[in-house]
């Protein structure tokens, strides 16, 4: 989400289409206490392989009350542990991503962030909400250091509420801050680093091979500072100056034992070379909807913008500062008809310079200027940079300098929002956020192809496209959703994600097959408005050590935990809680490591039954016997699992899904490796 910016520079293409959504959330009262209910609850009997793999019908999704704090819920195959309204000074602010440490939940905010301790999943604990006003507040942590991103013009180094109303200040903050958490109920400001376009989001990056530093990858998507607020930024293209703020990311390294010494160390240009892609504008409904409200718009004086092959209103609240800006230039104390006509006059030039042809004014337009979030996979050496209008794969081996090895695009897709790699590496997911989170694209009559996910495979370091994976349950034109944030579950031999929809609520789904991605549990509230639209819903969603954490735009932070199904067995569930996590950024994404247990076993012997990989003989065999060595200890049951091993590999030849029966076998002789 973005913020409105008090500058004539326009925000990045999604902003248009919601900053009118992201100003009803300001002024939303505050919360009520929370209630829980469910009107499709899919849980199930454990062990229970008989279970129905078809979704309620009808969807119970659909046609939900509408309600701030008492909206009706429908889930499924999920459980809902907690939901928690945000502490007083965060009601009614957007509450925006998450990070992860210990039994904390860091919650970033509009007015700051939140830290929850979630040892207890059904009563989360504020443990600290600290006002730091900033949008969009992207947290990251690692060890006693916490991350957040400023990106507005009306952050303040000091994090006071008072904003900055100067052109120029020396007061404002746009970059990253950097606090000292080894107290987390009282964290300490030690350092910030200023940046050209600020932080609209960062990525963590811990290089395993470098013990004494952190890189900081920021992508900042607003207007380019002046150069007497920051030396060096530049807001010309490169074409004019190769200096320029534009078309490039900044990497901060920040030594971990002086983190006051954070500073830009490269501005890697990945962006080079690439050209405007196609893109498919709005659908003929929305147009005509647009040009209806852009005509009363203009009858009653209002501002509007043509944009992507439609005309949009632009909020009073998004112009008053540009007037306010083109006044004082003219020497005015307060806007006049002339400078009104000045800003109508200059708003198409304002749209080229941010996003049309080099200043030559010939030649193919230009890719994006900007990524809005990377990825970053360690273990492997890659990125994933979703980047506007490209997804982008990185080569990440040298932290400070990444380097652009691939780029895809899709005239499906409207503004690519951020990437997920699976945990081999094999695979990388986009997201697209069509009408950039505050708008519904996720009604019946929008396509299922935008707004989703677009799922590639990765091989030798090329991406290729297999499908389309997006919410299944068609929302109402008052809720806003669109693919958004979400996390891999660490269900061992597939690939599970959790991802957020706004107001589409959560989905989790299976992409082990590439080309069909399937839902396998979901949950959703009503619109937090009937009759109008008000900004709500799931702005990221993570598993983390066991549990399924939200973060509410507008409702505080909820809770989930998996429900045993035909689609996920409880061994499964066993298997995911045993990879247990210190800390998590989900952009700086983790390889999960599975160690040995009954479960992890048991769950490669439920997925070859589900799938039938494995003759139902074999299955009940291998079944009793894993049940008959866990009733035994030391040397017995190493022997039997031993025993065990050998005979599963002979089972690999004549088997529906070899692989998976060498999984098994691997577990079965790890797990005898195991026992003392």
């Amino acid at each position: 989400m973005t913020t409105p910016f008090a500058t004539v520079h326009m925000p990045h293409t999604s902003s248009l289409l919601k900053l009118s959504l992201a100003l009803t959330l300001a002024a939303a009262g505050a919360c009520a206490s929370a209630t829980t209910s469910s009107s499709a609850n899919g849980s199930v009997a454990p062990g229970d392989m008989s279970m129905s793999t078809q979704a309620p019908s009808p969807d119970p999704r659909v046609g939900l009350r509408a309600g701030l704090m008492n909206a009706a819920e429908a889930s499924w195959n999920l459980r809902v542990l907690s939901e928690t309204p945000p502490p007083a000074n965060f009601a009614g602010i957007t509450n925006s991503d998450l990070a992860f440490l210990g039994n904390y939940a860091i919650q970033g905010n509009y007015n700051g962030y939140q830290v929850w301790d979630i040892s207890n999943p059904r009563t989360p604990v504020i443990k600290t909400a600290y006002v730091c006003p900033a949008s969009q507040s992207d947290v990251s942590v690692y060890r006693n250091l916490l991350f957040v991103s400023g990106e507005g013009l009306s952050g303040r180094v000091d994090c006071g509420g008072q904003g900055v109303t100067d052109t120029v200040s020396k007061d404002r903050l746009r970059g990253l801050r950097i606090f000292d958490i080894s107290d987390i109920a009282h964290p300490r400001n030690v350092g910030n680093v200023q940046t050209c376009r600020g932080s609209h989001t960062h990525t963590l990056l811990v290089d395993p091979k470098d013990a004494e530093n952190v890189y900081v990858y920021i992508s900042g998507s607003s207007g380019v500072r002046s150069p007497n607020e920051l030396a060096g930024c530049v807001a010309a293209t490169p074409d004019k100056d190769p200096n320029s703020a534009l078309f490039r990311i900044e990497v901060i390294k920040v030594p971990l034992a002086h983190p006051e010494q954070a500073a830009i160390v490269s501005s890697p240009r990945i962006f080079n070379d690439l050209t405007a892609p196609a893109v498919h504008g709005e659908t003929r409904e929305d147009v005509a909807a647009a040009a209806r409200e852009a005509a009363a718009a203009r009858a009653r004086g209002e501002f509007t913008v043509a944009f992507m092959g439609s005309e949009h209103v632009l909020p009073a609240n998004f112009v008053k500062p540009m007037l306010d800006s083109v006044a004082r230039a003219n020497g005015h104390t307060a806007a006049t008809t002339a400078d009104s006509a000045a800003l109508r006059a200059a708003l198409p030039g304002i749209l080229e310079h941010m996003f049309g042809s080099p200043s030559t004014g010939s030649g193919p337009r230009p890719g994006p200027t900007q990524c809005h979030d990377i990825t970053v996979y360690p273990a492997i050496g890659l990125a994933g940079g979703a980047c506007g209008g490209y997804g982008l794969l990185l080569d990440i081996s040298d932290p400070a300098h990444p380097t652009r090895i691939g780029a895809v695009a899709d005239s499906n897709f409207s503004y690519w929002h951020s990437a997920t790699f699976n945990n081999d590496g094999t695979k990388l997911l986009f997201s697209d956020e069509w009408g950039g989170g505050g708008a519904p694209k996720c009604r019946a009559t929008d396509p299922k192809e935008w707004g989703a996910d677009a799922i590639f495979t990765l091989t030798n370091r090329q991406l290729q496209f297999r499908s389309y994976y997006k919410l299944p349950a068609a929302q109402t034109p008052q809720e806003n959703c669109v693919a958004h944030n979400g996390s891999l579950i660490p269900i061992p031999g597939r690939d599970v994600m959790v991802q957020a929809w706004y107001q589409g609520g959560i989905s989790v789904f299976d992409f082990t097959d590439a080309a069909h991605p399937k839902e396998i549990a979901y949950f959703d509230r009503g619109p937090v408005d009937s009759t109008r639209m008000a900004m709500g819903g799931s702005w990221s969603v993570y598993y983390y050590n066991g549990v399924i954490v939200s973060s509410e735009i507008a409702r505080g932070l909820d809770i989930f935990e998996l429900a045993p199904s035909a689609f996920i067995s409880q061994n499964e569930i066993d298997a995911a809680k045993s990879v247990h996590l210190d800390y998590l950024n989900t952009q700086g994404q983790p390889k999960f490591v599975w160690p040995a247990s009954f479960a992890l076993a048991r769950s490669y012997v439920d997925q070859l039954a589900r799938g039938n990989g494995l003759n139902a003989g074999r299955i009940s065999a291998i079944r009793q016997a894993l049940t008959s060595a866990e009733g035994t200890s030391g040397a017995q049951r190493r022997d039997a699992l031993s025993s065990l091993a050998t005979r599963i590999d002979a089972d690999v030849s004549g088997a529906g899904d070899s692989a998976r029966v060498r999984m098994l076998a691997g577990a079965v002789r790890d797990l005898a490796a195991a026992t003392r």
